[in-house]
């Protein structure tokens, strides 16, 4: 904020604000914030034209509107995502697109009828940018939140540090007024400090998905169930054909094929969904938050422009070394992708590829761009610490391959029915072990046995030593009680 604030005329002096009311509309409450206002006003705050002060006024309700509950504000979230795709041009889908977008996946589900006996899901939704980011935001927070909770946490925890190192004889170094001991302010300032936060996080969050929005060519795209259904968007579905040397109506009847797959493999495996969002938020809950990266960059940056926060700590928010526990929780996560991809991989080039004449090049292309990754995923993946790619696809699939050929189609989608017969990471190192498992069920079957076996003697074991162990005390007391007696 300026020292030197513009000329402004006499009679402006009535529209001049009362700070305690402007921090009480934008904070919300009836408590007294005359300490904090009192250190705005000294700040020059009260100079500010009035055209001015509403748009500051205006800036900061946006960021800190919304729930309170969250460590995401969702409302600022969907709004910059609005925003991000407005911005790089977003029409609104016709009639006509709609209607070829049920028809091919009309069309799509007559084929994977052919090849899998998993149920279609319908209807078919054709959806702008602007509507895909409505209909996924409510599951974007839900994965980000654990993450968000604690970068918001160790904001707080460094604007707080950074204010309480500070006597009251340093107050100007943050252009506060002589005499207001900055530690004093915390308690005034910190439902501003958690709004904030909440809401710089919430922009990350919209600007992540608004790029997003205007790369993915479908609603499930990046193997997470983030809308019902099967949902396609024609003007990135157009975009990415122009990239190609295919007619358009192939490339549009393709991927409609693989969304339709993904959408009847969500919604025929109940278990499978809820395993992937754990996953994510297992990796999230457990990431660990640079503090000390956070702490330079809030001293850094100048906390008047939260533009310039919000950059500062992009680069700053998270430990370059993953902890033993969110390593456990990414092969998980790589594993399930992987497998949600090898399975559509497969199903879809068995569905088109007797119809689609270049089935094998647009595989091809499109398990480049998943296993690569677009600028979009790589916004997401600084947001979070987390690539949400299937890199071992091609080896899911073989499994899925090599479990058809030997045991048929049914045995393949069979792998779904629990998650204790799903590939593991080792299967996907060796499919054909995972395979003669698969056609041995007496070996599965005599696994519980096995364990049961191991239990019993376990528990022998722990009898024996617990005998063993009182048996040495009892000898001990006597020994003891027989020394006192000598004494």
């Amino acid at each position: 904020m300026s020292n030197n604030p513009p000329e402004r005329p006499d009679d402006d002096d009535a529209q001049q604000p009362d700070l305690s009311e402007l921090l009480r509309s934008i904070l919300g409450g009836d408590s007294g914030n005359d300490q904090l206002a009192s250190a705005l006003e000294q700040m020059g705050v009260q100079d500010m034209n009035p055209q001015m002060m509403q748009m500051l006024q205006s800036q900061l309700q946006a960021m800190m509107s919304g729930p309170v509950d969250g460590a995401v504000n969702l409302e600022l979230a969907t709004d910059v995502a609005r925003k991000t795709v407005s911005a790089a041009g977003d029409a609104s889908v016709g009639a006509a697109a709609t209607r070829d977008v049920e028809q091919v996946v009309q069309v799509a589900n007559l084929w994977l009828d052919e090849v899998t006996d998993f149920p279609a899901i319908g209807p078919a939704k054709a959806l702008s940018r602007a509507e895909w980011v409505d209909q996924t935001m409510p599951m974007w927070r839900q994965l980000v939140e654990p993450v968000a909770a604690g970068v918001n946490g160790a904001i707080e925890k460094a604007m707080g540090e950074q204010l309480r190192r500070l006597d009251p004889g340093d107050a100007e170094q943050l252009g506060l007024p002589a005499g207001i001991n900055p530690a004093a302010l915390m308690g005034q300032m910190q439902p501003m400090m958690a709004r904030m936060s909440a809401g710089m996080f919430g922009a990350q969050v919209g600007q992540a998905v608004g790029a997003l929005a205007g790369d993915l060519v479908s609603g499930s795209e990046v193997g997470l169930p983030l809308t019902d259904g099967v949902a396609m968007l024609p003007a990135n579905v157009s975009e990415f054909a122009d990239g190609l040397e295919v007619d358009a109506g192939e490339v549009n009847l393709y991927l409609a094929v693989r969304e339709a797959a993904r959408a009847r493999l969500f919604a025929a495996v109940p278990w499978l969904g809820p395993a992937l969002i754990a996953a994510v938020q297992s990796y999230a809950g457990d990431i660990s938050i640079d503090t000390d990266g956070i702490e330079r960059a809030v001293a850094d940056a100048d906390p008047s422009d939260p533009a310039a926060m919000q950059e500062a700590l992009q680069g700053s928010l998270f430990s370059a070394e993953p902890s033993e526990a969110q390593q456990r929780a990414l092969a998980h996560l790589e594993t399930l992708l992987a497998l949600v991809e090898g399975w559509v991989d497969v199903v879809t080039n068995e569905a088109a590829g007797k119809h689609l004449p270049h089935t094998t090049q647009l595989s091809e292309a499109v398990r480049r761009r998943r296993a690569t990754g677009g600028p979009a995923e790589r916004v997401f993946a600084s947001l979070v610490g987390l690539e949400l790619r299937p890199r071992r696809l091609r080896d899911a699939a073989q499994v899925f391959t090599q479990l058809e050929d030997a045991l048929g189609q049914q045995s393949r989608d069979d792998a779904w029915k629990h998650p204790d017969f799903a590939p593991t990471a080792d299967d996907l190192d060796d499919p054909q072990g995972y395979v003669r498992r698969r056609q041995s069920p007496d070996t599965e079957s005599a696994a519980p046995d096995e364990v049961d076996a191991a239990l019993e003697a376990l528990l022998a074991q722990g009898t024996a030593e617990l005998d063993a162990e009182r048996e040495g005390k009892d000898t001990k007391d006597d020994g003891s009680g027989g020394a006192q007696g000598d004494e």
